[in-house]
């Protein structure tokens, strides 16, 4: 019998079926079952369209590294870590100090939060909109003063109107989630670099990618000027690696430092491996925008038809009104196998559908239509 290593075996065992998938970026959301867990719900397989991941990953490209990557598992990650930092570097413009690789974005949101609110500080964010860096803060004694939208988008003058002596960071989620909207550029631009001369400004760029506007800024302009500004990226979304948790934080070489001290965790091995070989999957990337593209355009047609409210989503998700509770849509939905967002107080009869396969899309729409009386 032929003898096999370690790093051969997995890769026939885990790579076995990609050579009879169509195209080289074609991943395990193509398998019968899917990728969600749990597989079943009724006895039928389950879509999960709840938690804004991109099903197509990880990519061919990026499976294969991490598969090289057990044979260094045994390692500690701080060689490859820094090997990341500097690939993210190159990517932003700036120098390696500026980077902090974070185990997904949530722990640079949450240790972001912490180290500007400790024991007492003040945080101005909008409402509703993705609450990780809020509601840690405010285990620690920051109390959050949350800014209604205006419109579904943030709300800035009304934001700044809250911002005091003793606001330690204003946090902004552009794209926005839940919504899916952004700011005007330049408007976005001009608040971020006038708070920044008071406070810490906190950009969520977890989205950015999805921005389909032309010449859209992102915030790290204003890092590479050097203001007070953290800008958080992430592998979850675009790059199809939301399970193993890797992130980062554009930040001044002083601000970063103070946030890489209060990290808790470290980052794996693999899951270093895949974020380099995602960085240099370019097909992959355009591909998941092309899909992404596509199953929004399902959405928006299936609620037309249903004549539903919904706006113009720059993520991988799409924000409509259901005119009903989202708590009673979430479990009929859920009867018909089907996962959707949930609830985003107060906009309590508002549903975040994200885009899954165009299959899975479709197949949610459908148990929509049903749900909703046709």
């Amino acid at each position: 019998m032929e003898q096999l290593n370690r790093r051969q075996w997995l890769r026939r065992a885990g790579l076995a079926g990609a050579a009879t998938l169509a195209g080289s970026w074609t991943t395990l959301a193509n398998a019968p079952d899917g990728a969600g867990i749990p597989r079943k719900l009724n006895g039928e397989r389950l879509i999960r369209l709840n938690s804004n991941e991109n099903p197509y990953g990880p990519s061919v490209k990026v499976r294969e590294a991490m598969m090289e990557a057990f044979d260094v598992a045994y390692r500690y990650p701080f060689s490859w870590q820094q090997e990341l930092t500097n690939m993210l570097a190159k990517k932003e413009g700036v120098t390696p100090e500026h980077i902090v690789v974070t185990a997904g974005s949530v722990e640079g949101l949450r240790i972001s939060g912490l180290a500007y609110s400790w024991q007492g500080g003040e945080i101005v964010a909008a409402d509703p909109t993705f609450q990780a860096l809020l509601t840690y803060a405010e285990q620690f004694g920051a109390y959050v003063h949350r800014v209604p939208l205006d419109d579904l988008v943030h709300d800035l003058d009304a934001m700044d109107r809250r911002i005091t002596s003793n606001t330690r960071l204003v946090f902004i989620c552009n794209p926005n989630n839940p919504t899916g909207t952004i700011l005007p550029a330049e408007r976005l631009r001009d608040f971020c670099s006038s708070v920044s001369r008071r406070t810490v400004v906190f950009a969520d760029e977890a989205y950015y990618d999805y921005v389909q506007e032309p010449d859209y800024p992102s915030m790290v302009e204003l890092v590479k000027d050097n203001m007070n500004v953290i800008v958080s990226r992430t592998f979850s979304k675009i790059y199809g690696l939301a399970g193993l948790r890797i992130g980062y934080l554009i930040a001044r070489p002083d601000i970063a430092r103070r946030l890489q001290n209060a990290r808790a965790a470290f980052n794996n091995v693999v899951g270093l491996h895949a974020a380099m070989a995602a960085l240099d999957d370019e097909a992959f990337y355009q591909e998941s925008l092309k899909r992404n593209a596509e199953s929004q355009r399902i959405i928006y047609r299936a609620l037309e038809q249903m004549n539903l409210l919904s706006i113009k989503s720059h993520g991988n998700f799409v924000f409509f009104q259901s005119g009903r509770d989202i708590s009673g849509l979430i479990e009929e939905m859920k009867k018909e196998n089907v996962l959707i967002g949930r609830p985003f107080p107060p906009l309590t009869d508002w549903c975040r559908l994200s885009t899954g396969t165009v299959e899975d899309t479709e197949y949610a729409c459908q148990a929509l239509r049903k749900v909703m009386g046709g």
